[in-house]
């Protein structure tokens, strides 16, 4: 790798990304990689299904709390961390740089699985809407790749203009998801019953798998931070968009779940879950709503992993451009447009996507639900299992930064909220890692549940070890990282 010279501030270029995203932009980026639609109709069937519990609207409540405490010291640290890559410099100032690489490195790597897993599903959604409503036979893979080439075209664009159309898809899956909580709303066989709703109803066996499966509901919601660079107000708008974020997507979601729950019946929402899946709404939809409705509904199900497909890609993207930017990968990933674009990057990342799909289309079945029980379900589970690892470190990284210097900040704020967030978190981790082979459907003991997440730790272990080369080969560079300077564009 070839450094770009040393160091320890800001240095303006001809190019730099504009700012234009406001808090609303942010938000929609945020809410779009949680892809509400997909939660409903796909996270919270399968949650009722596989752990026989009606309480899942119950645990997007205690997830929502224990996100909402995280975001009060990220938010700070925010006012603070003027750079892009989220976790990577808030880990750096706080703990080390050393780490910082290494959560950059981890999050690459997790975000990546869950982008490309995205693609599976997007793929297979696709084909089996194609077939089942005009006969229509296509491979999955046809339209993942279709897909790799459309979110890329975007993620070389300018920013803004991703945002307004991905900020039109999810307002349009806020609808279709409102419509059916207001016609389940309206049929509730068994009548109206806030136990599913109740955290202290949700604390039971199994509680674990559900913390478990409605995490992954919330991955996103810290990417505010990578966008600081075309913030037009970084110090305020970072985390006005976290909180927003996060208080909408939980409401949203609990609200939704038990308006399913409501809408189907307490007494038959798990079996009914473990026959339909996530064709469960669609299924409801059809037997109470006009047919019209029903292929919206799917349409928008398509477009709501296509949001999250190009939320996630412009994650990837510019994590890849600030370690270039900062010499921790080849000069190379920096490289950005007029308009700041991570073309690097995003380039990288459809590139990725292409080679991980070509692996599982050679490993290809044949059965017509193989890219979702194994590409979809083992990289998004993993990409999960790494998210929230990394956000108990960064919510470490926040009270130690603020320790050093309070800065000002409220003792609550500064020390209390993350505290207790980064305590929740690393519970949640450990029940995610003790119910790793029920999210992957595997049985206990197969390798593939300890390959998956070693690779998340392994490239976290690869950053580590990039710093420490560059903390003894090149001191001035190291006490750079956290604090990279702009790459001129191409």
């Amino acid at each position: 790798m070839q450094p770009p010279p040393p160091h320890t501030g800001h240095l303006r270029s001809e190019h730099q990304p504009e700012r234009r995203l406001g808090v609303l932009s942010i938000a929609f980026m945020i809410v779009a990689a949680s892809a509400p639609l997909t939660v409903i109709a796909g996270g919270a069937p399968t949650s009722f299904a596989v752990t026989e519990l009606t309480t899942v609207p119950a645990g997007y409540i205690v997830l929502a709390a224990i996100l909402a405490l995280f975001a009060f010291g990220y938010a700070a640290m925010a006012r603070f961390v003027d750079r892009p890559g989220a976790f990577y410099p808030y880990v750096a100032q706080g703990i080390g740089r050393s780490l910082g690489v290494g959560t950059a490195y981890a999050a690459i790597v997790a975000y990546n699985m869950m982008q490309i897993g995205i693609f599976a599903m997007w793929g297979f959604t696709i084909s089996s809407w194609l077939n089942g409503r005009f006969g229509i036979e296509s491979p999955w893979w046809l339209w993942v790749l279709i897909g790799v080439v459309l979110v890329g075209v975007l993620g070389v664009n300018r920013i803004d203009f991703s945002a307004k159309i991905i900020g039109v898809l999810v307002a349009l899956e806020f609808v279709v998801v409102l419509v059916f909580d207001i016609i389940a709303l309206g049929v509730a066989p068994e009548g109206y019953s806030p136990a599913p709703l109740n955290p202290l109803e949700l604390f039971v066996p199994g509680v674990g798998a559900v913390l478990a499966f409605g995490v992954a509901a919330f991955m996103g919601f810290e990417s505010a931070a990578i966008y600081a660079r075309e913030a037009k107000d970084p110090k305020r708008t970072v985390g006005r968009a976290t909180f927003l974020a996060v208080i909408v997507v939980g409401l949203f979601y609990a609200f939704s779940a038990w308006a399913m729950v409501t809408g189907v019946g307490q007494s038959e929402i798990v079996g009914q879950s473990q026959e339909f899946g996530p064709d469960l709404l669609f299924v409801f939809l059809d037997g109470h709503a006009a047919t019209i409705i029903v292929d919206i509904a799917n349409l928008l199900f398509i477009t709501s992993l296509f949001a999250a497909l190009q939320a996630f890609h412009n994650t990837v993207a510019r994590y890849f451009a600030e370690l270039g930017n900062e010499g921790m990968l080849p000069t190379w990933f920096a490289r950005r447009s007029k308009a700041g674009a991570p073309v690097s990057g995003s380039l990288a990342q459809s590139i990725l996507a292409v080679l991980v799909t070509l692996g599982f289309i050679m490993g290809d079945s044949g059965d017509p639900l193989f890219p979702v029980l194994t590409m979809f379900t083992w990289l998004t589970n993993t990409g999960a299992f790494g998210l929230i690892l990394l956000m108990a470190i960064v919510a470490l990284a926040v009270v130690m930064f603020f320790v050093k210097d309070a800065r000002g900040v409220g003792i609550f704020t500064r020390l209390i909220a993350p505290a207790i967030a980064g305590i929740a978190l690393t519970t949640v981790f450990i029940l995610v890692l003790v119910n790793f082979p029920v999210l992957m459907d595997m049985p206990q003991g197969d390798f593939l549940t300890y390959l998956l997440p070693l690779l998340v730790i392994l490239g976290g272990l690869i950053g580590i070890i990039v710093g420490e080369v560059f903390r003894r080969r090149d001191p001035d560079r190291y006490r750079g990282i956290g604090h990279a300077v702009e790459s001129p564009a191409e």
